[in-house]
């Protein structure tokens, strides 16, 4: 699920929302003992729209990926269509994700964090600690502004937390224990968010 020879590994959809790709889409491959290195058969590009997660990009690239499977395999088997090698110039890797970087550093700029919190969305979903412990964000925006990373705000009756450039606003949390929310309920009910408030 991604243009070879980029994003070759283990997370190539999550890696093409990470880096701010504005398409990716699906790869047919002649397999070799290389990870995704092999001669390329066809390919297929998907858009990439700005509110993407993986969750919802994933089907979009199955069912390209399925349809181009469907057309290159007749002409592959009948020996019409000759596999091309990979531009190994190009070549970027896709990192496995583990469980431990759904954390977010708020050093980061607030729009590299806004692409994180979709790029692990559904798993391994992103957070950032709170007192009473995990905040989880299911969605967030940018809103530029200065800020210190971690300061907490309200900006437009939502919950927003500093990073190291602009504002990263919680449309969407869940705090521990209970039930993903709209990020202005959540301020609702809880005490003690705002350190600033805009």
């Amino acid at each position: 699920a991604s243009l070879l020879p980029r994003w070759r590994g283990a997370a190539p959809v999550q890696a093409a929302i990470l880096n701010g790709d504005k398409t990716t889409g699906a790869t047919i491959m002649k397999m070799d003992i290389g990870v995704d290195t092999g001669p390329i058969l066809a390919q297929r590009e998907v858009e990439i729209m700005p509110d993407d997660t993986t969750g919802t990009l994933l089907p979009r690239l199955a069912e390209a990926g399925a349809g181009l499977l469907i057309e290159t395999l007749p002409a592959y088997l009948s020996g019409c269509l000759v596999p091309a090698a990979q531009d190994e110039t190009k070549a970027t890797r896709a990192a496995m994700i583990h469980k431990e970087d759904a954390l977010l550093d708020l050093t980061q700029s607030a729009e590299a964090l806004e692409r994180r919190v979709r790029a692990f969305q559904p798993w391994p979903g992103t957070f950032i600690p709170r007192e009473d412990g995990i905040l989880k964000i299911l969605k967030a925006r940018v809103q530029a502004g200065r800020c210190q990373p971690g300061e907490r705000s309200i900006q437009g009756r939502y919950p927003a937390v500093g990073t190291g450039e602009g504002w990263l606003v919680l449309d969407w949390v869940q705090p521990a224990g209970k039930k993903a929310m709209p990020g202005n309920a959540f301020l609702q009910g809880s005490r003690g968010w705002v350190t600033l408030q805009v």
